[in-house]
């Protein structure tokens, strides 16, 4: 025998297929609870309501199942091993919505037809509350957060160390040009401070080569700058110290983003690195709009202005966004990026697509194969393409409109 099993707001109910009600499991008398079983069951999670109600009907006789959802499918053939056929829409799901106020009066789960309105209107905002909460509570939204924020926290040590070199200079212009290292500048100042301090030992702690050591002392004992007072050098060594510390904290960040892409994009990251593959993420807007992109969109990603300027005016599109960023572009001879961006791009779909829906680690077999491809380009593509000539056509000349005065 068959019958129809449909999710409804008050519970799961069984057709025959004659469209009668042959078996029902009703829920909890709480929307809440409610709610979490329907979210359970579209998410792919049995409940036990629903093996309550498979078992009566396999007690029953009944051995093959017809469904309306893929994912109630799903559950039932892995879970209870039973037939199913999938539906869209079932005629007994079409009768249930047209007499679903009927079918729960003689249930008696409601007692008027105004308390199955509430209800459906109470279990609907606790299912909305319940997907906001999943949707927020996805990892690649945080790691979209802290990808943005080491973005930020770059332009504002940039800024700062923009200003500490200016306002540094003052005392000491020749140290701008013999240490190039932003870090580094700033930790000189906040251990020694008045150039007068410095000496090789200091600056070797610090990490600084013999030479370049040498040199440092050489060109504080002939400066050009102006001497600073205590409370002047004491205030730029709170600006250095706040600008160490956003150092400190973006290499914090930069740990925390490489172990969570470990968690939610192993497959990415095996590819093109954590931080490359949080950037990807995060102008994708998640992981499962990233998946859903085709290869030629993932390319260019991050090189949208350029894209929308070329087809506007019918320039050359980019051949790359933020993939540049990775080694195998950067390295690459001109030529040969827009072919290896091209392939990155294709493994990146792949990679994406699996850690979104399958969640397989198959990243060490798609570096593999794109590196073997990459060999393949720089082999076939060693010389740069001869141009060819074109002779440019004529610039038609603007009629220019003739202008008639007043009579």
């Amino acid at each position: 025998m068959k019958a129809t099993i449909i999710e409804c707001p008050f519970g799961i109910l069984a057709f025959d297929e004659k469209n009668n009600l042959v078996e029902k499991s009703l829920f909890p008398k709480s929307p809440k609870e409610a709610a979490e079983k329907l979210n359970s069951l579209k998410r792919g999670k049995s409940t036990d309501e629903l093996q309550v109600l498979v078992e009566n009907l396999k007690n029953r006789g009944y051995e093959s199942f017809v469904v309306e959802s893929e994912t109630l499918a799903k559950i039932l053939k892995e879970e209870y091993e039973v037939k199913v056929e999938i539906t869209k829409p079932a005629p007994s799901g079409e009768y249930l919505r047209q007499k679903l106020e009927e079918i729960a009066l003689n249930l008696k789960f409601f007692e008027t037809p105004e308390q199955l309105k509430a209800w459906i209107h109470s279990v609907t905002v606790e299912l909305t509350k319940l997907k906001v909460r999943e949707a927020v509570e996805k990892r690649d939204l945080l790691i979209i957060q802290a990808i943005q924020t080491i973005d930020d926290i770059d332009k504002t040590t940039n800024l700062f160390m923009g200003r500490i070199r200016e306002w540094y200079g003052l005392h000491f212009p020749e140290l701008n040009r013999l240490v190039e290292k932003h870090e580094t500048y700033a930790r000189i100042i906040l251990e020694i401070g008045e150039r007068e301090n410095f000496s090789v030992e200091k600056l070797a702690e610090l990490g600084a080569p013999e030479k370049k050591a040498e040199k440092i002392i050489e060109a504080a004992e002939t400066s050009m700058g102006a001497t600073f007072r205590r409370e002047d050098l004491e205030n730029l060594r709170a600006i250095c110290k706040t600008t160490l510390e956003l150092y400190e904290r973006r290499r914090e960040l930069e740990k925390y983003v490489e172990e969570s892409m470990d968690e939610v994009a192993p497959n990415v990251k095996a590819l093109v690195g954590a931080l490359l593959g949080a950037r990807l993420i995060a102008l994708a807007g998640s992981l499962e709009n990233l998946a859903k992109m085709p290869a030629s969109t993932i390319q260019v990603l991050g090189a949208e202005k350029a894209l929308f300027r070329a087809l506007r005016t019918g320039s050359k599109p980019p051949k790359h966004g933020v993939i540049f960023q990775h080694t195998y572009l950067r390295e690459a001879r001109r030529w040969q990026r827009g072919k290896i961006a091209r392939a990155l791009a294709g493994k990146l779909a792949i990679a994406a697509r699996t850690d979104a829906y399958s969640g397989k680690y198959i990243g060490d077999e798609l570096k593999a194969s794109l590196e073997k491809r990459i060999e393949e380009i720089k082999e076939k593509y060693s010389e740069p393409p001869q141009k060819t000539y074109r002779p440019s056509k004529p610039k038609k000349k603007k009629k220019r409109r003739k202008k008639h005065g007043r009579s």
